[in-house]
C-alpha cells in the first residue's frame, strides 16, 4: 500500500483540499481531506485524474519527421501512408518492442496512465507467419512490463487492401488475417497477457476499418469481443467515406451504426468526417469518438464535429495516433482550437457554460477510461489508482485559481509539468522522469539506428 499527500485534488465533488490517498493492489482504498502529511507519504502538489491514451499505433513514432517533405503533386493521407508502408516493411520484432517501450514512457512522463495499442503489424516483412502467431503483441506487452503502462491490447483485423475486398499488397502483407486465424491470435494474446501481465490488462479487438474487412467478416468476428473492447477506424478520410459509400451504399458512420451493435463497449476512431445526423446517431448509441487532434492535423484530416456531438451527450476521449508528438495538453489545445478555427468562434468544446479546460480534460478522462475498459478517470474509492501530478507552482499555473486549473493546463501549459504518474498504482513517473528512462532511451537509440540503416 502507497499513500499520497495532495495539496489539492480534482474529485467528481469538485476541488479538495489537503488529501491524504491511500491505493493498494492497483486501486484507492482510501481518500481524506483536510489531513495532515504523514511520514512516508508521497508528498504532491495537484493531484488530476489521468488520461487514457485511446489510439496508438507505437511503432510510427520512429517515423516522426521523416514524412514532412512535401512531393509531387498535392500531399495527403495516401501519399504519408505509402511512406508508412515503405518504413514498415523492415521492423524486427526486437526494434519493435524497443520503439514501443519509447512511446510508452514518454506517453506517461506526458501524463497518460494507459494506452491502447492498436496493433496491426502481425506478420513478418512477405506475410510469412512467425513461430508464434502472437509474437509482435508479446513485444507490445513487454514494453508495457517494462514502462508499467495501463495497456489495453487491440489486436487489428485487417483482411483487404480496400473497400470491396481489394487484394493486400506491399506493406499490407504483415497485417493480413483470415477471421480464423484472427480469433487464433486473440485467443492467444489473452492466454499470455492473462498470465504474464497486470490484472488491469485488457485484450480486445479492432476491425481495422470497413475498408480494411467486409460485414461478414465483421459479423463473425465480434462473436469473440466477449464484453472487451472494440475499436474501429471509421471516417478519417473523404476517399474513404466515398469509396465506402459506393461499396456498401452507406456512409461509414451510417453503415456501422445500423448494421452492427455498437454500444458503450465501442470506440470509434476518426469519425471526422460525418454528417449532423450521424454525429447526432453516434453521441446517442453510447460509443466513444475516439478523436486523434495532432494526428489528424498532421495528416490533413479535418476537424470534428465537436459542438454537435456533445449538444446530444456523445463521450469522446483522445489519443497520440502516429506519435509525431505525444503530448497531452496539446491533443486537448489541438481538439478545441480546430473548432475554433473552423467555426471562428471560441470555447466550443463544452456541453453549455463554464470552463473549457474542465470539459475538455474531465470529458477526455471518462470518455479515454470508457474506450480502454478501465475502471478509471476519477478519483474516487474503488477506481484504479491513475493518478497524475502536476506542480502548479510553474510559471504557467501559479497564478491561477483552483477553478482555472484545467484551463491553463489545456490552453497555457508547455510539457514538462508531471511530476508523478501511477498507472494502476504503479508509481512509474517520479520527478518528472520515468524510473526506467535512461535504459529504455538507450535500447531505442539502437533500435532505430540499426532500423534505418536496413532501409
Amino acid at each position: 500500500m502507497q499513500t499520497i499527500f495532495a495539496k489539492r485534488a480534482r474529485t467528481p465533488d469538485g476541488w479538495v483540499h489537503n488529501l491524504r490517498l491511500s491505493h493498494d493492489a492497483g486501486r484507492i482504498t482510501a481518500m481524506q481531506v483536510g489531513a495532515t502529511a504523514q511520514t512516508g507519504d508521497v508528498s504532491v502538489d495537484t493531484l488530476l485524474p489521468s488520461l487514457g491514451n485511446l489510439h496508438s499505433h507505437s511503432f510510427q513514432r520512429a517515423m516522426a519527421g521523416m514524412t514532412e517533405v512535401r512531393a509531387a503533386g498535392r500531399d495527403s493521407f495516401w501519399t504519408w501512408r505509402t511512406l508508412m508502408y515503405q518504413f514498415v516493411e523492415h521492423v524486427t520484432p526486437e526494434q519493435f518492442q524497443s520503439i514501443a517501450a519509447l512511446v510508452f514512457m514518454e506517453m506517461q512522463e506526458a501524463g497518460y496512465a494507459s494506452v491502447g495499442e492498436f496493433h496491426y503489424v502481425h506478420h513478418q516483412a512477405d506475410g510469412a507467419r512467425y513461430d508464434s502467431v502472437c509474437e509482435l503483441s508479446q513485444r507490445v506487452f513487454a514494453a508495457a512490463v517494462e514502462t508499467g503502462i495501463g495497456l489495453t491490447h487491440l489486436p487489428v483485423l485487417y483482411s483487404y487492401g480496400g473497400a470491396c475486398k481489394a487484394e493486400l499488397s506491399g506493406g499490407q502483407m504483415r497485417f493480413g488475417n483470415s477471421v480464423d486465424e484472427f480469433s487464433d491470435l486473440v485467443m492467444q494474446a489473452r492466454q499470455v497477457a492473462s498470465s504474464t501481465l497486470a490484472p488491469d490488462t485488457k485484450v480486445g479487438i479492432a476491425p481495422h476499418s470497413l475498408r480494411a474487412t467486409c460485414p461478414e467478416d465483421l459479423a463473425t468476428v465480434l462473436a469473440i469481443q466477449n464484453d472487451y473492447p472494440v475499436h474501429i477506424h471509421i471516417a478519417e478520410q473523404p476517399k474513404e467515406v466515398a469509396d465506402v459509400q459506393a461499396w456498401l451504399g452507406a456512409r461509414p458512420v451510417e453503415w456501422l451504426l445500423q448494421n452492427a451493435p455498437v454500444d458503450d463497449s465501442w470506440c470509434l476512431i476518426h469519425a471526422t468526417h460525418m454528417t449532423n445526423t450521424e454525429t447526432r446517431d453516434l453521441a446517442q448509441s453510447g460509443a466513444v469518438a475516439g478523436l486523434c487532434p495532432i494526428t489528424e492535423a498532421n495528416l490533413g484530416d479535418g476537424p470534428f464535429n465537436g459542438a454537435e456531438y456533445l449538444k446530444h451527450g456523445g463521450a469522446f476521449g483522445v489519443g497520440s495516433d502516429s506519435n509525431v508528438r505525444i503530448s497531452l495538453p496539446e491533443e486537448l489545445r489541438m481538439l478545441e482550437y480546430s473548432q475554433r478555427l473552423r467555426d471562428l468562434s471560441r470555447n466550443v468544446i463544452i456541453p453549455g457554460e463554464g470552463s473549457v479546460g474542465e470539459a475538455l480534460y474531465l470529458g477526455a478522462a471518462a470518455g479515454g477510461a470508457q474506450a480502454l475498459g478501465r475502471d478509471a478517470g476519477r478519483i474516487e474509492v474503488g477506481a484504479l489508482a491513475d493518478l497524475m501530478a502536476v506542480d502548479t507552482d510553474s510559471a504557467a499555473l501559479c497564478a491561477l485559481r483552483d477553478e482555472q486549473i484545467l484551463d491553463g493546463l489545456c490552453f497555457a501549459a508547455g510539457d514538462g509539468l508531471v511530476t508523478d504518474l501511477w498507472s494502476a498504482g504503479r508509481h512509474k513517473v517520479q520527478g518528472g522522469r520515468h524510473v526506467a528512462r535512461d535504459a529504455i532511451v538507450a535500447n531505442y537509440r539502437n533500435a532505430v539506428r540499426d532500423l534505418l540503416a536496413a532501409i
